[in-house]
């Protein structure tokens, strides 16, 4: 029913991305940049939001363009899915711990989208994947989903370890913010009776 696909195709990229809000985590994704599709895989199984996205881009560039709009197409795709975002529980906050990095997220699906970022990466690359593209996908995707997201890791040593408990940060809680409520069955979690704007 929570469904949506999007396609989007620039000069840059083509892009195909399907969501199913009450999935159980299946992933099918292709970007041609290995960390990234592990990324979204690590989404989808946390989330529980079956996630398809098949990606081609110009990768001979570099990889932003394609990270950038798989963020846009994902984003959009959530906020078609959503509808009126009646019943849904809205707001959810976590801590997400990937071994010695603890990464804090919190969101509101408000339609209002508004990003704050803070992790900093030792490294600039994990493998070719270029680390400040983290934070790129995750502005693409909080705008497009018309979402305000926190992300901040509080500590943490290794990229890999960071990146990772941001993404999975996110999928956890998306995943209980994105649940129908029962106590609120068809109301929009908002005292004007709306959300966005």
């Amino acid at each position: 029913m929570r469904k949506a696909t999007i396609t989007r195709k620039t000069k840059e990229t083509a892009i195909e991305v399907a969501v199913d809000l009450d999935g159980t985590g299946v992933s099918q994704v292709a970007t041609g940049i290995g960390f990234f599709d592990h990324m979204l895989d690590l989404l989808a199984r946390h989330s529980r939001i079956d996630i398809k996205v098949k990606a081609d881009g110009d990768l001979h560039v570099d990889y932003h363009h394609t990270v950038e709009d798989v963020g846009i197409a994902l984003g959009q795709a959530v906020k078609q899915a959503l509808g009126s975002m009646a019943g849904i529980t809205r707001y959810a906050s976590l801590y997400m711990p990937m071994d010695e990095t603890l990464t804090r997220v919190a969101i509101d699906i408000s339609g209002r989208p508004a990003l704050v970022f803070k992790a900093e990466f030792p490294r600039d690359k994990i493998g070719e994947f270029d680390t400040e593209l983290v934070r790129e996908w995750f502005n693409a995707f909080a705008g497009n989903a018309g979402i305000t997201l926190h992300v901040e890791t509080l500590y943490g040593e290794n990229s890999h370890h960071i990146a990772e408990s941001c993404f999975k940060g996110l999928a956890r809680a998306l995943r209980a913010a994105v649940a129908i409520d029962p106590r609120a069955a068809g109301e929009v979690p908002s005292t004007k009776g709306q959300l966005g704007g």
